[in-house]
């Protein structure tokens, strides 16, 4: 943990100016846009219980988490994505939605989303299945809603074997605290751009960290019209939108 704090605070003055204007207006010349800012949404205050029990769209919910992996954990960017889809419904409408995650996890978001109304593919890798469908179950078996549907994903690998475009299209693609220091971010890319195709939208909270992080958002943006929906700044986590860039758009 005191290595990760030792990380935060080395940006360099390059890193810090990116960080202060990352938000501002398109960039001059040919660099690509980032994103523009919607108006301030204020989160209030974190909305779970402890480690396990979480409340979000009226019902309690319990995690049970995993030491032998770090996607079997509840991180930030999923509290933060949790709490913005309950209170801003009326922006991000689930009801009859379908929502693809990427690196589900625990299994909190889509549990989440499906309490919302919306039809979940939720997809990790092969172990972390096992405890993400258990959460699953456990919090979906004795409510009506749609049960998400628990799908082995490796980023950058069989896509169009097992998510075919012709029969595959998501009206959602969301993802949280996926960027982070790994060496499979190209990976991730190619991923996100493979399953937003026209018309779905991307929702990405994530926990920024290092630069790296930065570098992802400005890749990202070469690819998507992208909005900053809010920010967390107890935990550090931004939360965007994104829309596929038309062929010819600036």
């Amino acid at each position: 943990m005191a290595e990760e704090e030792e990380e935060e605070s080395e940006f360099s003055e390059d890193e810090s100016e990116l960080q202060d204007n990352i938000y501002s207006s398109p960039r001059s010349g040919s660099g690509p846009r980032i994103c523009k800012m919607l108006e301030k949404w204020v989160p209030r205050a974190s909305h779970y219980f402890d480690k396990e029990h979480y409340c979000y769209a009226g019902h309690r919910i319990v995690i049970q988490e995993s030491i032998d992996s770090f996607g079997a954990v509840v991180w930030p960017g999923a509290l933060a994505l949790c709490q913005y889809l309950e209170s801003e419904q009326e922006e991000i409408n689930l009801k009859g939605k379908k929502v693809l995650e990427i690196g589900a996890g625990t299994g909190l978001v889509a549990i989440v989303a499906s309490i919302l109304g919306a039809f979940v593919t939720a997809t990790d890798l092969p172990e972390v299945l096992e405890n993400l469908e258990f959460n699953i179950s456990k919090n979906t078996r004795d409510i009506d809603v749609p049960k998400p549907e628990v799908r082995k994903l490796v980023w950058g690998k069989n896509l169009n074997e097992d998510f075919p475009r012709s029969t595959h299209h998501y009206d959602f693609v969301v993802a949280t605290d996926v960027v982070y220091h790994h060496t499979a971010l190209d990976l991730l890319l190619a991923t996100i751009s493979y399953l937003c195709q026209p018309g779905t939208v991307l929702i990405w909270a994530n926990k920024f960290r290092f630069s790296t992080d930065y570098d992802f958002l400005d890749k990202i943006s070469n690819m998507f019209n992208v909005t900053h929906l809010a920010e967390f700044p107890e935990s550090n986590v931004k939360l965007f939108k994104g829309t596929v860039r038309k062929l010819g758009s600036e």
